[in-house]
């Protein structure tokens, strides 16, 4: 179903890589059109990327149209200071300082646009930080994210580019408490989300930790025990199952019918204090026991006894996991290496969100653009005559997939 919460919202995306067009992704799945405006001739850089970042535009940028300009030409600044008067939001992820020296900063919007919001994506807020160059991966390091998720001594970053699109996500929230306001005052404003400050953020739990406790962090492989059973146990049949019993009701559950019956009636484990206190023999046995049993065995029992668990899978298996398959958690989305029409569709996440007594999930009303694929419907809107945009096109201000050099 198409979602239309945001219909109405015009919003102008001027990003690469990830934090940006996961904004700009949020927004036009809740039903804000999204123009993608990249730079012309050859469009948004992430397309050309490889190895971990080969997926990024395809996997970003659905459900948006795509404009691709010379910004650093007068009439391709031009374009966008006419685009800039019916627009609500921009959206921005690059270096500090570039879009102003683009004639596209805030201040020179905002005179154009009163009731503008401006979403600058940035590796800092404000401080003595915030003209530094910043990516998910240093930020990881900078805040203690990578420290506490590696083992002591081996600090390593999260498998996926989570403060990236947690800034992202920030950002959008930020988005929709300036369109709230705007509502109350008729003005826009500028708003900030940063790398630096999301990663912090995850840290709030372990400093309140530490501060509640007085000792200090440890990284999450090394860290103290909240539940006793709280780890991956190996199968008979040599695969690997998560297995959390976090309450007493569920150890009760869990011990029952595994038919662990000296554990049950053990009074050093009566209590889950007790149970973490006594891990260093109770897990091991809890890992025999189990070890009797195969995969299917397990699961069947830990579904039956309502504890949590889970396989260890990898991202290879989400493309088949019939919950997604059987709730819309997939879209059919067209991927190609470099953005060209060569490629293929495949299933990629939806947003987690479902909404209203339907439950509905947010749909694919676009792919991602090819460069510069509705130019022309963009700019005959705002009113462009056919004669301009071709001048533009033998100015090289515009471009599209037929203009790029191969």
């Amino acid at each position: 179903m198409t979602l239309k919460h945001l219909n109405g919202i015009k919003v102008l995306e001027f990003t690469q890589t990830v934090m940006g067009p996961t904004a700009g992704l949020i927004l036009a799945e809740l039903g804000a059109d999204v123009i993608k405006v990249e730079p012309a001739p050859n469009g948004d850089k992430t397309r050309r990327l490889g190895g971990f970042g080969a997926g990024f535009f395809s996997g970003l940028n659905r459900n948006k149209r795509g404009l691709a300009v010379d910004l650093k030409s007068p009439e391709g600044r031009e374009v966008v200071h006419k685009l800039v008067a019916d627009t609500d939001v921009i959206l921005e992820n690059f270096a500090p300082g570039t879009m102003e020296r683009l004639g596209c900063g805030f201040e020179e919007l905002s005179h154009i646009n009163p009731r503008l919001i401006y979403l600058a994506l940035k590796g800092y807020l404000a401080g003595p930080y915030e003209n530094r160059p910043a990516l998910d991966e240093v930020v990881q390091f900078q805040s203690g994210l990578a420290w506490m998720t590696g083992p002591p001594g081996q600090p390593l970053r999260a498998g996926a580019s989570v403060i990236d699109i947690m800034g992202a996500m920030f950002g959008v929230i930020g988005i929709q408490a300036a369109i709230q306001e705007r509502e109350k005052t008729g003005k826009g404003q500028r708003v900030s989300s940063s790398l630096f400050e999301s990663a912090v953020f995850l840290m709030g739990t372990h400093m309140a930790g530490m501060a509640a406790t007085g000792s200090e962090a440890r990284p999450m492989p090394a860290r103290g025990r909240a539940w006793a059973i709280y780890d991956v146990f190996q199968t008979k049949d040599d695969e690997e199952l998560f297995i959390g019993v976090t309450s007493d009701q569920q150890w009760e559950r869990f011990v029952e019918e595994f038919d662990l019956t000296d554990l049950r009636n053990d009074p050093r484990l009566s209590t889950n204090p007790k149970r973490v206190e006594e891990r260093e023999w109770l897990l091991p046995a809890v890992r025999k026991s189990l070890q009797r049993h195969d995969r299917k065995e397990i699961e069947f029992k830990a579904e039956t006894c309502k504890i949590s668990w889970a396989r260890v899978g990898q991202p290879g298996d989400l493309f088949d996991d019939p919950h997604l398959l059987a709730t819309g958690g997939l879209l059919d989305v067209f991927v190609s290496r470099f953005g060209e029409e060569a490629g293929q569709t495949v299933g990629l996440p939806n947003l987690p969100l479902e909404f209203g007594k339907a439950r509905n999930r947010p749909s694919l009303k676009r792919q991602p653009p090819t460069v510069g694929e509705h130019n022309e419907e963009i700019l005959l809107a705002v009113g462009y005559k056919q004669d301009d945009i071709d001048g533009l096109y033998s100015n090289n201000v515009l471009a599209n997939n037929t203009t790029i050099k191969k």
